[in-house]
Order: structure tokens, then sequence, then C-alpha cells
């Protein structure tokens, strides 16, 4: 099968996120208040599967944001014959390198094999010329950063914390027992649905540690990362060394996006990039919840900066482009409590040793995970 077949899959039924009727107590007792939909598998409300790879079947409504180091443009359409909205991504193939055209490929074919709640699912890829159309559901709450931005620019709570890092390492623990390593996970990469489910998306910068039938315990892939992504890649990945990497380099990417949704604010942006580089590398175990949200003698956060999109990954909001303002933003208190739990969490998964850091499946088992959902609130 050609990277041009059309892939199909049972689809979801979700419903469109309308801003301007969404007040902030209802979003946030959406994502709140049921914390088992992180963890289960999409509607069974679902009509017929969308497969269809006629390009007038798709009227584009407005782009609703950018990935893939803006070389694709995401846009929310709706499949006029059945009329459900779904996400099309929009490549164009002729500014697209031979390795970001391979990056394309194998995501597609991956998405094709894999089946798990908590991985983005496209439903139908096909070309228009020079165009690389892919059609998958669509996600009404967007990316958990397009939700820093909108809602939540002082950070998130630790119950929503916790509903969003356990479907995304549900998800990664699935990819680590078929032997890939995801490579990018962040807060634009952890998309959130109209029905609260959580799934991982990025999977262009997947690698697989699978080769010739054997599964080999270190890669040595080093592809050419933006900057702006180094933030959120373990320290032995930058090193670049005979070492290697394994899937543990992921487990880093949890912490920091842990960080990352507990303040608004992507870690490390404030800091020089050849300093940022010299911590992870040379420092003892860093945490930025160390200097970025708590001071080292308090548990309370103190004000932070709103948070802004780092502008990498598929962040899909459509209240993004029309609800900017701080009356529309769900405001956190100026000061918020983190417990021992959350701490620990981030504290493993951010070890210098990539030894010392819990698998994602043992990481699912952490007892910021077992905590009563309302217990922070």
């Amino acid at each position: 099968m050609s990277l041009l077949d059309c892939f199909c899959t049972s689809r979801t039924q979700v419903e469109s996120l309308r801003p301007e009727k969404q007040s902030e107590t209802s979003i946030h007792q959406h994502l709140v208040d049921a914390p088992a939909f992180s963890h289960l598998p999409p509607s069974t409300r679902a009509k017929d599967v969308i497969c269809s790879t006629n390009v007038s079947h798709y009227e584009l409504q407005v782009e609703i944001g950018r990935g893939f180091d803006n070389l694709t443009t995401v846009h929310l359409a709706r499949h006029t014959p059945t009329g459900t909205l779904v996400t099309i991504k929009i490549t164009n193939l002729e500014n697209c390198t031979d390795e970001r055209l391979k990056a394309l490929q194998k995501a597609v074919i991956l998405s094709h094999f894999f089946r798990h709640p908590n991985i983005t699912t496209y439903w139908t890829v096909f070309t228009v010329g020079s165009w690389l159309w892919v059609i998958s559901p669509f996600m009404a709450y967007g990316s958990a950063s397009q939700l820093l931005k909108t809602y939540f620019p002082e950070g998130m709570n630790e119950t929503l914390i916790r509903n969003i890092l356990f479907g995304a390492v549900r998800g990664l623990s699935y990819l680590h027992q078929n032997g890939c390593i995801h490579r990018s996970i962040k807060a634009s990469h952890i998309l959130i649905s109209g029905d609260g489910l959580v799934t991982l998306s990025g999977l262009s910068h997947l690698h697989s540690l699978v080769k010739h039938g054997q599964r080999h315990r270190a890669v040595y892939d080093f592809p050419q990362f933006s900057t702006s992504v180094q933030p959120w890649l373990s320290p032995e990945l930058l090193r670049q060394d005979l070492h290697g990497y394994n899937v543990k380099s992921d487990i880093y990417s949890v912490g920091i996006t842990a960080c990352e949704l507990a303040s608004g604010q992507v870690p490390f942006q404030d800091m020089h990039r050849t300093q940022m580089l010299l911590q992870k590398l040379k420092g003892p175990p860093y945490s930025p919840l160390d200097v970025s949200i708590f001071p080292p003698s308090e548990s309370r956060m103190k004000n932070s900066r709103s948070g802004v999109d780092s502008g990498i990954g598929e962040s899909v909001l459509v209240s993004s482009g029309t609800h900017t303002g701080n009356s529309d933003r769900l405001q956190t208190p100026s000061s918020k409590t983190f417990s021992p739990a959350f701490f620990s969490l981030v504290q493993l998964c951010l070890q210098q040793d990539p030894e010392k850091r819990p698998s994602a499946s043992s990481l699912l088992s952490h007892v910021f995970f077992k905590q009563p959902y309302f217990e922070f609130l």
C-alpha cells in the first residue's frame, strides 16, 4: 500500500466547541469533572466511516493552526455529505525536503497500523496535485498548549494536569511497547476531543527501535530538530554521543511537559540556548518547577507571565483566532498548591540518568495518578 492510498479507520463523532457559548465554569467542569475520559476509547455513536478522497466533499471553514515547522496548515472543515466536522492538515509537498517527505510518509503509515484510543487517528490521506491532505477527527478543545494560551495562561491546576498527562502517558506506553520512541512529547502534541478524549499527535517525529526484525536497546538517529524544540528534549538526545538514547528520552519530555502545564510557560524559554544546553548536559537533575514556578522554600506558585504557544506542533483550537482577551480566559488563582506526588513525578521524569527514570507503563502506577481527583482543587 502506497503513501497515497486511502487509510480509513473507525471515526468518532464529536460536537464542535462554540467558544462564544462556553462559560469559564462549563469548560473547566467539562475537562475536570470527567477523569475517566482520558483513557476511554472513542464514542460508539459514530456514523459511517469517512473515507472520501474527493476534495469537493470537504468545505474548509477556517485555518486553526500550523505545524510541521509551518509547512502544514491545519483547517477546521466540514464533510459535506455527512455534515461532520473534521480536521484537515494540508501540506505542499514541493516545499518539503527529502527528510520531511520521509517523516510525512512515516506518520501516515504508522497512523494506519497503530490502534489505540490515545493515539491520533488519520481517517483518510490523499493528494490534490502537489498538496497532501490528511483527514482526521476534529479535536474540539485543540491542543493542551492552546488550552493554556486561551483559558489557563497562569497554568492548570493539578486535577486537570493529571487527566491530560494520564491519557498522554497511556498513549506513550503503547508506543513504547511497540518499540517506538515519540521524540516530541509536549503540550502542543497532546490533543483533546469534545468529549474529553486525550490523544498524542506528532507521529512524524517518531523513530522505531526495531530494525530487521530485532529490537535494539538504543538508537543513534539524530534529526535536525528546530532549536525551539530543545526545551523538551532529553540530555542524552541532545548529547548525540555513542551511547545513543532510548524510550526513556520520552519520559524526560513528559516531565518538561508537566512543568509546562503547571506554569503556563514553555520551560527554559527565558534561558539562553547555550545556558540551557549546559544545564541539561552537565548540571545535576534540574526541574523547571524549582525556578519558574515555586520558590525553593515554598510550595505556592507566584504570579507568572501569561503562557504563550511555542508555535510547534499541531495546535488546533477554533477559539484561538477569535477569543484571546482576558475576559475569555479561565483565570487560575495567583497561588496554587501542588502535591508532593506531583513534585515526585516531575523529579523522577527529569533524572539526568535515563536508567533512573521510570518506564511509561510504571509511570501510570505512580501515586500522582492514584490520588482523589478533587483533593487539590
